[in-house]
């Protein structure tokens, strides 16, 4: 046998296990365990948008349903208005006329009409004159001075803020609020009577329900220099006159 050679030794070792203690050697380091955290501010907010965004769209729902509930397809429909009989073709007059309605809702007319382009009158204005304007298509809302507040004033004008309405004071008159349009009438108690904005959404410058369609409702003369209940009459041949 040639030269001794030492015995083989066992790399695995002898006197100590990779399975057992770690004295003398390096151990692995101790994992650091992480736990997720859930991101309980951004879930809440984004249940607070979709909560709001359904109480928004829930109001719009409601607001439109309310709106078509009172929405008008015929006189009839408009509770508590009243129906006269006057013809087209009324007389153009310069004088005071002692009308059977109050507010007037139709018959003889002063020969220029009061502007009726949305406008919100601070006067009385001219009787003759407003009932013109209805011979156009208008609807004139008039208020008690002493039975509202300014609240229901701006109210009132909040619904007048249309082409083919006006609005202005009726001194004297016999509720607190009275709405007119050519043969028609409805009076009310409280500005906030949705009668008043179903009867104007319907009543404007509606083709079936007054004398003449197509008329204008702007009167720049008058609208400049309203004239007042018991006032001097413009001259019908001047000025703005009717068609």
């Amino acid at each position: 046998m040639g030269k001794d050679q030492e015995p083989r030794q066992d790399r695995r070792g002898s006197g100590s296990s990779r399975s057992g203690g770690r004295s003398g050697g390096r151990g692995r380091p101790q994992a650091n365990v992480v736990t997720a955290q859930r991101p309980w501010g951004l879930i809440a907010a984004a249940i607070a948008v979709v909560v709001f965004a359904a109480a928004v769209i829930s109001y719009a729902v409601v607001q439109v349903d309310n709106a078509e509930a009172m929405r008008a397809d015929s006189v009839e429909e408009i509770d508590g208005i009243e129906v006269f009989d006057y013809a087209a073709g009324q007389e153009h007059v310069s004088s005071e006329v002692d009308y059977d309605q109050t507010p007037p809702v139709a018959g003889p007319h002063d020969g220029v009409w009061a502007d009726c382009t949305g406008t919100v009158y601070d006067v009385d204005i001219r009787h003759e004159n407003a009932v013109h304007s209805l011979e156009h298509g208008a609807v004139w809302i008039t208020y008690d001075p002493e039975a509202v507040s300014e609240d229901d004033i701006a109210l009132l004008a909040e619904v007048a803020d249309e082409s083919g309405r006006m609005l202005s004071p009726y001194v004297g008159l016999d509720s607190p609020i009275s709405v007119q349009s050519w043969n028609h009438q409805l009076k009310v108690d409280s500005a906030t009577d949705p009668r008043i904005k179903q009867y104007a959404d319907f009543m404007t410058f509606n083709a079936e329900l007054f004398p003449e369609p197509g008329a204008t409702c702007q009167s720049p003369q008058f609208l400049a220099d309203p004239f007042v209940e018991d006032g001097a009459a413009l001259d019908p041949d001047s000025g703005t006159s009717a068609p």
